[in-house]
């Protein structure tokens, strides 16, 4: 089979594309900058090349939720990506397309559909993107991660398979046992709690920054794993480096700091974490909840329909996690930390009684998705 991988969700796009038959063809299409105007290499790209997987830049316009120097050129881009995506399947004619949502979606979509070729697209929230609610009407399956996005899409196209969780790096230790991490980073062995903090393969500006204002009475208390993304725009990396080597040694050995974490190595390093602070899209609360690791997620504030907020309240309401909102007064934020981790056995527990939640077999299941889409074909 000949698949085509639409990107921009890359965990549940990794987790199929290793459950794939050896045999199976895969096109990833997606972007290769971080940013718009930004010429930071993006984790999706680095990662897809490292597969050695064929990889399409698709270069095309996203409508944006505020104006910017950026508005006017990213429209003009969208017929480009459109002959973009059609020229990219005449060429490698696959069987199916296989789309995760995202503004990415909507050229290969379209392209895939005028060219009968079938699509299958996955919907990870609770609810429903945009584009996936626009484009399953052009879609011959829809997979679900959740029952509740179920009365969002036509009922003869829909088939809750779950979000897949990378299984290569839950269940793959070889290149990440003891406290080494495959030699990209290591963390000490000295009985301090661990938090891992990131802002997803992009980085977050506002948690690199709020982590900066509170680093060093964090670290008293823990070790730091802090992936901080490599945007140029802002250099996060290069200022948190120089501030780290200021830092007295002890301190400094507790801090890891890096651009990005190799996705084959965050199953370790969620295995080991006492507590995540992150954003709170759904493939994060989906591994959180896998993993069962409580988390002070950090909701992006200007996600479609607040829906990372949503997913935040939804691990809240279940006891697994607490949230700080852009919003929230700074000065609570290491209260809320630190009060965390004083319960961190309550949140725990409650993890556990949620664990069911999530679908060990979410990717076989797109997988027989995408056989029956192309035997339809």
């Amino acid at each position: 089979m000949k698949v085509v991988v639409i990107g921009g969700h890359l965990s549940p796009a990794l987790s199929v594309i290793e459950k794939l038959p050896k045999t199976d063809r895969v096109l990833f299409i997606g972007r290769k900058y971080v940013f718009e105007g930004d010429k930071a290499l993006s984790l999706e790209y680095k990662t897809i090349q490292s597969l050695k997987i064929p990889f399409v830049n698709l270069t095309t316009g996203r409508f944006q939720r505020k104006f910017t120097e950026y508005t006017i050129p990213s429209l003009l881009k969208l017929p480009y990506g459109f002959m973009q995506a059609i020229f990219a399947l005449i060429k490698f004619q696959p069987d199916v397309v296989l789309s995760f949502g995202g503004y990415l979606s909507f050229p290969v979509v379209l392209s895939a559909f005028l060219l009968r070729i079938p699509i299958v697209i996955h919907e990870q929230t609770l609810e429903a993107g945009l584009a996936n609610k626009i484009l399953s009407i052009f879609a011959s399956k829809i997979c679900i991660s959740w029952e509740t996005s179920r009365k969002f899409f036509p009922k003869d196209k829909v088939v809750l398979t779950g979000n897949p969780v990378r299984q290569f790096s839950i269940f793959n230790f070889s290149r990440a046992t003891g406290s080494r991490f495959a030699g990209q980073f290591s963390i000490p062995e000295n009985g301090f709690p661990i938090i891992y903090i990131t802002g997803g393969s992009s980085g977050s500006h506002f948690i690199n920054t709020l982590i900066e204002s509170n680093l060093t009475k964090i670290l008293e208390k823990f070790n730091i794993i802090h992936q901080t993304g490599e945007s140029f725009k802002y250099e996060d990396f290069n200022r948190l480096e120089k501030i780290k080597a200021l830092l007295p040694n002890e301190l400094q050995s507790r801090y890891t700091l890096t651009t990005f974490i190799d996705p084959s190595l965050v199953g370790g390093i969620l295995k080991k974490a006492d507590i995540v602070i992150s954003r709170s899209g759904m493939n994060t609360v989906t591994e959180l909840i896998f993993f069962g690791v409580p988390s002070l997620l950090i909701p992006l504030p200007f996600s479609q329909r607040q829906e990372q907020l949503k997913n935040a309240l939804f691990l809240r309401t279940k006891g697994c996690a607490e949230i700080f909102e852009q919003k929230d007064d700074r000065n609570i934020f290491l209260s809320k930390l630190f009060d965390m981790f004083e319960n961190i056995n309550k949140y725990k527990e409650n993890l556990r009684k949620i664990s069911s939640l999530t679908n060990i077999d979410a990717a076989k299941k797109i997988i027989d998705v995408l056989e029956y889409a192309k035997k339809k074909k």
